[in-house]
């Protein structure tokens, strides 16, 4: 197992994938998030089922509401800084987790999948981090050597070819542009399918793009490294 995380955190190519899922986890809570801060209705008022009547009731707690925002903000922002990404996996699981339960209790099974891939994917992200929690878990999954072991032999810093600071700029950007757009469109978009009349719809492919970019930018960082070691 020790072997295993050791393997792992060495390579870049897992690392890439652990910052990339990051920043989408976090992208996925922020027009729910902002919607609850903003104190604006989840779901359409006309719509009615369990699910939805479930979705009423919650808008009308208010303050219930908008603190579950804040959380689920929090959990995006935590995330998306990649430094501070277990403590937002942390905060993010339980909630997904919430979420999970309240699908399947009421029918919602198409949103459950879509639930369900979000609550693993964050599930991975904290035995991803399993070295910072090992203290915790010791007392009935890691022993008392082994834990210490896991700390020491699986490095937390990622390897040379990734660049936090660049990716944790791209969480800001990615974080703070759907909230100018959604300023700028007067409402919180959520992505439903092809909406071409939604201004926010033409900003969901430059977000994207920004994972892209920040991908370019640190393979030039690193190309850069090694032409320097190379003179040397």
């Amino acid at each position: 197992m020790i072997s295993g995380w050791a393997s792992a955190h060495r390579s870049s190519g897992w690392w890439h994938f652990v910052v990339q899922l990051r920043i989408v986890l976090g992208f996925a809570f922020l027009p729910s998030g902002l919607k609850k801060v903003l104190g604006q209705p989840f779901t359409d008022p006309a719509n009615a089922s369990t699910f939805h009547d479930f979705l009423h009731a919650f808008h009308a707690t208010g303050l219930l509401y908008g603190f579950v925002g804040v959380v689920q903000l929090s959990a995006a922002f935590l995330l998306m800084t990649q430094y501070l990404g277990a403590l937002g996996a942390m905060v993010f699981f339980p909630v997904c987790a919430g979420i999970l339960m309240l699908c399947l209790g009421t029918g919602a099974i198409p949103t459950a999948l879509v639930v369900a891939a979000m609550t693993a994917a964050t599930l991975f992200l904290l035995l991803w981090d399993l070295p910072l929690w090992s203290g915790l878990v010791r007392p009935w999954c890691v022993p008392g050597a082994e834990a210490l072991e896991l700390r020491m032999s699986v490095a937390t810093e990622p390897p040379a070819g990734i660049h936090l600071g660049i990716w944790s700029a791209c969480g800001a950007a990615i974080f703070a542009l759907y909230a100018i757009s959604c300023l700028w469109s007067g409402e919180v978009y959520r992505p439903r399918g092809l909406d071409w009349t939604a201004p926010g719809f033409y900003i969901l492919p430059l977000l994207v793009s920004l994972m892209a970019l920040a991908y370019l930018l640190e393979r030039r960082q690193c190309l850069k490294f090694e032409r320097q070691v190379h003179r040397k």
